[in-house]
């Protein structure tokens, strides 16, 4: 654990699904309310003892309703996965067709993944994006939606750079009368700062993580308006796909939460997307292809096909530079993780340290020569060259001051 905290310290964290979460929420998960036991909801436990993890419950419930917009919100799933799967309860039986954003394109595999029990129990089809442009074709997609038919049609994924046009997704789930829900795991945080649309007006269910750009603990939330499924979500959650609270992370949502309700939060974001688009610009300067020509949110994914490397190649060589990233598929990918060629950037950790668009800069240049040399086959120059770069701006901005 002490090697992991100096990892992190030493490291700059680009990866796009994590972030550093505040001094409260730690403290949180480290506290003695982890020693309590419940199942149900506040006021109708099938445990005693309960009557302060019903005050903190309730916290996180007001206060997600407040900073989404929203009538209902449960806070008890344990991940953005199992959040998702309480909506396949609550909406499908198995066998029902689902529509989701494939995976090279973007998605996630809650969404529909043969290997994924979403898509062992349901039938899962998938849309894609526009060849040309990278981003979703709403008319191939409601074309493809008419073919399927689907109960449920998704939105959203881990590695979609561009907004999404919720309005339109949601007049083509009425059209075939389907229902939308909206994963929205990775930009929740920014739609909670105001600086991406929201789903709530347009979906019929959202689920998110309270990680990410929420800048939380692992853990998910269930959001609707939708007043006949408020209590058929509770029995979704409990004891459709899951036991007992982790009380401890509900204290630790409860203040992020909170966190994000405040002025600081909202400036936090916008400084998010201005470091991505930073991020996106000095690295096309620098002739390095960005999927989709850029990016709307936290999130940048990079096509190192050109280069004649892998992601995996390129991870790899930045880790040595203590820059950490993941390999990513990028559309039209292939199928074999090892042969990847796309890499997934993200602005939400670095950010919460205090880096700018000055710093990116110098990142942005600083992944731009690991990639060149390397893709040169002699990386060793560039690689010490960055650990200076990287260590400097490590000390200058510390992940806990």
């Amino acid at each position: 654990m002490a090697q992991e905290k100096t990892r992190q310290q030493d490291q700059i964290e680009l990866i796009a699904s994590e972030n550093i979460v505040s001094r409260a929420v730690l403290d949180a998960l480290g506290h003695e309310m982890t020693n309590k036991t419940l199942e149900g909801y506040p006021g109708k436990r099938f445990h005693g003892g309960g009557k302060f993890v019903d005050i903190v419950e309730q916290a996180a419930i007001d206060r997600a309703k407040a900073l989404f917009g929203c009538s209902y919100a449960n806070v008890q799933p344990h991940s953005g996965s199992q959040a998702n799967l309480a909506v396949f309860f609550l909406l499908l039986k198995p066998g029902d067709r689902v529509l989701s954003l494939d995976l090279a394109a973007g998605g996630h595999l809650s969404h529909g993944l043969k290997a994924n029990l979403s898509g062992r129990w349901f039938e899962s089809h998938h849309y894609g994006v526009n060849a040309n442009s990278e981003v979703i074709d709403y008319d191939a997609l409601e074309a493809r939606a008419e073919e399927v038919k689907p109960k449920l049609l998704i939105a959203g994924g881990s590695a979609y750079p561009r907004q999404i046009d919720f309005a339109r997704m949601a007049q083509i789930a009425k059209n075939v009368r389907a229902w939308l829900h909206v994963d929205m795991a990775h930009i929740a945080g920014l739609v909670a700062g105001g600086v991406h649309p929201s789903p709530i007006p347009h979906a019929d269910i959202i689920t998110c993580t309270t990680t990410k750009t929420l800048r939380g603990p692992r853990g998910g939330l269930i959001l609707t308006n939708n007043e006949n499924w408020f209590k058929k979500l509770e029995s979704a959650v409990f004891p459709g796909v899951q036991g007992s609270i982790h009380t401890q992370v509900l204290a630790a949502k409860a203040i992020c939460l909170g966190e994000a309700l405040t002025e600081d939060f909202k400036a936090y974001t916008e400084q998010v997307i201005a470091n991505a688009r930073t991020l996106c610009a000095t690295l096309q300067d620098r002739g390095i292809r960005l999927v989709s020509g850029g990016t709307d949110s936290h999130l940048a994914l990079l096509d190192l096909s050109s280069k004649g490397m892998t992601g995996k190649r390129a991870e790899v060589v930045l880790e040595r530079a203590n820059i950490t990233s993941n390999k990513n598929a990028i559309p039209n990918d292939s199928p074999r993780p090892p042969e990847w060629v796309g890499l997934r950037l993200g602005t939400g950790a670095a950010t919460t340290r205090g880096l700018r668009e000055g710093e990116f800069i110098s990142l942005a240049n600083t992944i731009a020569d690991l990639i060149e040399s390397e893709a040169a086959g002699d990386a060793d120059t560039a690689v010490k060259d960055a650990i200076a770069t990287v260590s400097k701006l490590c000390k200058q901005f510390p992940v806990y001051s």
